[in-house]
Formats: C-alpha cells, structure tokens, sequence
C-alpha cells in the first residue's frame, strides 16, 4: 500500500481532462475567427417557404472553402453538423435545421456535384450532394447527404431500399437542377 491518498491520481486525470476540453475550445474558437464572413441570409419560417421546385431530407455535413474539402468554415454556425431539409426554389436553396437554419441566394449558386467527402467525412461514391455558392469573398461547399427515407422508394409500391443506383440518380436530379438555376442567374 502506497502513502499517496486515491483522490491525487483522480485530481490529476480530471484535471488533464479540463486541460483537453479547454484547449480544444480554444482551437475551435481559433478556426472560427479564421474565415470573416458577413452575415448568413436568414431562412424564412416553413410555412413562408417559397414553393420549391425540390425539396428533400438531408444531413448537413458542413462547409468548406471550395477546392480545400479538408478546410472547413465554422463562422455563422456553418461548422455544426445537422439533420435538415433541403428545399430547392426560384428564391435559392433553403436550408433548414436546428443548427441554424440558412438561404444560398440563387444568384450565390455556383455549381452543384456529387463527391465522396466534405469537412473530413468520407462516404460511398455518389453519397454526397455538393453545392458551390458565394458568400462574401470566399467561394463555398457545403456538403448534404439525403437520408434513406428519401430515398428508399417508401412512397412507391416497391418500398425497396435504396440502390446505388437511386441515390446516384436521385443525387443527379439535384445536380441538375441546381446546376441550371446557377446557370440562369450567372
């Protein structure tokens, strides 16, 4: 038996923890100040949404500068990762959730893809629904993943999961559409 009391050991792992969260709390803070862009356009409430052209279930991925899929945006709450909605209209891309939800104006719209991975998530090929757009100076990705509910065919007489093959398909109607409205308003 040791003359050390038990608390000691328990005192020094807490405290090590306290230090971790401190410090990386800091760091997020730190990357947060690194991007300075102005202020999100605001959503507007469900029941005042434009009528959209498509609308889906999503999971928001995050945001990243364009062309650096590893440098990701946290300023204006873009860094949250969330359940959202997508709905696609004349107006822009509405994007709704918890987190925050926000508008990418349909003149910010630059180009719409399909991608492996955003902000250091990694999915199966044609996974991920990649939209460029402009905010301020930077140019912008922010990565979705349509849930499988969209995408299971629950609403046909199937009710098959889904494929490979719908989620490409499904991924590419938004791609398009999205690619056409970037191109009318350049």
């Amino acid at each position: 038996m040791t003359g050390a009391p038990t608390w000691v050991p328990v005192a020094l792992l807490f405290g090590l923890v306290v230090a971790a969260y401190v410090l990386m709390w800091r760091g997020w803070r730190r990357r947060a100040r690194k991007h300075v862009l102005p202020p999100l356009v605001e959503a507007p409430p469900v029941s005042e949404l434009p009528a959209p052209k498509l609308q889906s279930g999503a999971r928001y991925f995050g945001t990243t500068v364009s062309g650096d899929w590893l440098d990701r945006v946290v300023a204006r709450g873009l860094g949250a990762r969330s359940s959202c909605r997508l709905s696609l209209s004349d107006e822009g891309l509405d994007v709704i959730r918890l987190a925050g939800s926000f508008r990418i104006p349909a003149d910010a719209l630059v180009a719409a893809r399909q991608d492996r991975g955003i902000a250091g998530k990694v999915v199966p090929p044609h996974g991920l629904l990649v939209v460029t757009w402009r905010h301020g100076d930077l140019v912008l990705d922010s990565g979705f993943r349509l849930t499988l509910a969209e995408l299971s065919g629950r609403g046909s007489a199937g009710g098959e999961p889904a494929s490979d093959k719908s989620v490409k398909e499904r991924h590419n109607a938004w791609v398009r559409a999205i690619s056409k409205r970037a191109r009318e308003n350049a």
